[in-house]
């Protein structure tokens, strides 16, 4: 039997081993209304210490604009050195299909993924592909609401492109559905879907080289809250992952205090991958 990953409660003993930071954003630095003070101390501590941080996140909107909301949010610019967005690594993949109409399937405060690109938009009856970026109204819907849509799509073989592959996000003390539960249904029914984001290796190859394109992966700490994107991602790339319990599974885990031991195992298990250690919340 693998033997557990270490319970911490300060992230220094660890931060030493490493040289460059791949944080996720929500979750970890905020948690879609705030800022965790705590944690951005200890990112920003780290940096002080020599070592890089870049953001990684599953945002479905460039980075510069993900940097604008999470100044909003109150996280401080000295909290990181770069970020990488999925809605950048989808900005790359919407350029590769110049000339292609495509049809939209998110909120109207996602389009800035589509800005300077000169894309121009159709309905799904006569689109060349879709890109997801989110629910219409991730507060009252779910994916089941959009399996018409689905339907129309499989029935034309459309090729979708899933600006945040998550399937929910803490919004404050609520968990909200994203792109990636709509991608895994149209996924479910056969359709074809590219996941722009974690736990995908482009955007993990884009932040490791805004990083240091000479950092050893031996050298590089992911940082995340999720089984799905998070760890599965960080070993997928074959980097260390520290696995943040008061998130997304804070309920099943009982993140918001203690962590399960047993339930940390059975997750682990289950995923088929293990964390380098497990805090609750990022501190220094």
């Amino acid at each position: 039997m693998t033997a557990a990953p270490p319970i911490l409660d300060h992230f220094a003993p660890l931060a030493a081993n490493y040289d460059v930071i791949l944080s996720d954003v929500w979750g970890v630095v905020h948690n879609g209304v705030t800022a965790h003070p705590e944690a951005c101390a200890a990112l920003a501590k780290f940096r002080q210490g020599g070592g890089r941080v870049v953001l990684i996140t599953n945002a479905p909107r460039p980075g510069n604009a993900v940097i604008k909301q999470i100044d909003n949010f109150g996280v401080p610019r000295g909290a990181y050195d770069d970020i990488v967005s999925s809605g950048d690594v989808t900005r790359g993949v919407i350029q590769s299909r110049r000339g292609q109409t495509v049809n939209h399937v998110g909120p109207p405060r996602d389009k800035p993924i589509f800005e300077g690109l000169h894309v121009a938009f159709a309905p799904l009856e006569s689109a060349d592909y879709v890109v997801c970026s989110g629910l219409d109204n991730d507060e009252r819907e779910t994916a089941e609401d959009y399996r018409p849509r689905l339907e129309i799509m499989l029935k034309r073989k459309l090729f979708m492109v899933c600006g945040n592959p998550d399937v929910v996000v803490e919004r404050g003390d609520i968990l909200i559905p994203c792109a990636g539960a709509i991608a895994d249904l149209y996924a479910a029914m056969g359709g074809e879907v590219l996941y722009a984001g974690k736990p995908y290796a482009p955007i993990y190859e884009g932040a490791l080289a805004k990083a240091s394109k000479s950092a050893a992966k031996s050298r590089v700490l992911a940082i995340g809250d999720s089984v799905r994107t998070d760890l599965k991602g960080a070993n997928a790339f074959g980097v260390d992952c520290l696995f943040l319990v008061a998130g997304i599974h804070a309920e099943e885990l009982s993140g918001h205090g203690a962590p399960d031991p047993a339930a940390l195992h059975g997750i682990f298990a289950a995923a088929g991958a293990q964390p380098k250690a497990v805090m609750t919340k990022l501190a220094w």
